[in-house]
């Protein structure tokens, strides 16, 4: 494959060196099944526990609160499902999230609507900030979960998270993150966040695809979603992944162990990235919370393009972004998440998502630099609607007039 430059993190993120080693192990010699009483599987069964602690030292939980899924979505999936099927038949029948949340969580709770059950969907502010007081007003007797994501996979905003659990802890509420993208980028702890459950995804983190967490707090109740098998402490059937889960430990703890240096150089690319596209292109603004965000993410609005088209042009010079959440990456529509915060359509059509990792470099920094302004006035010579938007009047000085405001505070 010829080198390209990978400013996808957000979707998926390489594998370690050291997680593929760690597993590889478990592919060959180690491959037996942790349930068989064989050597081969109490091999494999104490390899699975190892990781437990190790994740759950990461996380600062118990080993017995980190049970292994699939994946991110299917956290979601458990933790929403589980806690208000089981809270039904008390007559709590509400679940409260944000109406910018991955659609792992929001198809989850349309599903449940489905069958009976109420959502109630938070407003977040123009930079993508929940605000506590419509929590605490939203919540009423018949709330069984409230499921906000730690920060967002679009735009990178990082929410109040302590403090929307502190609200729900003194309610009485259980409260859920979707933590997939925070976990290994941004110093995490689930007791100090008043967390009840978190879900958490490998391969956002240099860990393998196919393997996840949910973190449930010691004596919080869930109905299993699988059923077939006494694995995860008979709360999650299924033979183990072994190798994944061996994978995701190794990834996590060299993510948390490295956390402090890769968050400042990582941070430091994304600034001086974000500093040279709002100074050579006209009519773009930053989408989301310029200090309240994860360090890799750079989310973008274009006036006058149109998102798919600057990808397709951008991965012909070997740059791999995105325009959104890799999850719907094939519609048309513009992000729930971009509408959420206010953007008309016109202007979350020409949306650019970069994320970065400490893999990136300053060299490919400067390449993304010079080629998206070059890209953004090929596509722009060849649009009539950036020719109707550039002579209305006032409609670019005001685009950038907010970004001389973004530019002033980097």
């Amino acid at each position: 494959m010829n080198k390209f430059i990978y400013v996808d993190n957000a979707a998926t993120t390489s594998l370690s060196k050291k997680a593929l080693s760690d597993m590889l192990p478990f592919y060959e010699e180690c491959f037996g099944n942790p349930s068989s009483i064989c050597t081969p599987g109490s091999i494999a069964k104490k390899a699975v526990e190892e990781a437990r602690e190790i994740v759950a030292k990461c996380l600062n939980a118990e080993p017995s609160e980190i049970f292994f899924t699939s994946g991110g979505t299917e956290s979601d999936n458990w933790a929403i499902k589980g806690t208000v099927k089981r809270l039904r038949e008390k007559g709590k029948t509400e679940i409260i999230t944000s109406k910018f949340e991955h659609h792992a969580v929001l198809h989850t709770v349309n599903a449940l609507e489905r069958e009976g059950f109420t959502t109630k969907f938070l407003d977040v502010n123009e930079n993508g900030i929940i605000n506590l007081e419509d929590l605490e007003n939203m919540i009423t007797n018949n709330t069984a979960l409230v499921s906000v994501m730690y920060a967002n996979n679009e735009i990178g905003t990082i929410q109040p998270i302590k403090a929307l659990g502190e609200v729900c802890k003194n309610k009485g509420v259980l409260f859920h993150t979707d933590a997939v993208q925070a976990v290994g980028h941004i110093p995490l702890d689930v007791k100090e966040n008043n967390l009840d459950m978190m879900s958490v995804s490998g391969h956002k983190f240099h860990g393998p695809k196919g393997i996840g967490v949910l973190f449930v707090k010691k004596g919080t109740k869930l109905i299993n979603l699988l059923e077939g098998g006494a694995q995860e402490s008979n709360r999650r059937a299924g033979t183990e992944n072994v190798a994944g889960i061996v994978g995701l430990a190794s990834a996590l703890k060299e993510s948390v162990k490295n956390l402090k240096q890769n968050y400042k150089n990582v941070k430091n690319m994304r600034d001086i990235l974000l500093k040279k596209l709002l100074s050579s292109v006209d009519a773009i603004r930053l989408n989301g919370d310029l200090e309240k965000r994860l360090p890799g993410n750079i989310n973008v609005s274009i006036a006058g393009i149109e998102g798919e088209s600057l990808l397709l042009l951008l991965n012909e010079h070997g740059i791999c972004a995105s325009s959104g959440s890799a999850c719907t990456s094939r519609s048309l529509d513009p992000s729930h998440v971009l509408l959420s915060i206010g953007l008309k359509h016109e202007i979350a059509h020409g949306s650019l998502r970069i994320t970065l990792s400490e893999e990136n470099t300053i060299e490919e920094i400067n390449i993304i630099a010079d080629v998206v302004p070059k890209v953004v006035s090929r596509l722009r010579a060849m649009s009539p609607l950036w020719d109707e938007m550039a002579s209305s009047t006032g409609f670019i000085e005001k685009m950038n007039k907010e970004k001389e405001a973004v530019l002033s505070y980097l």
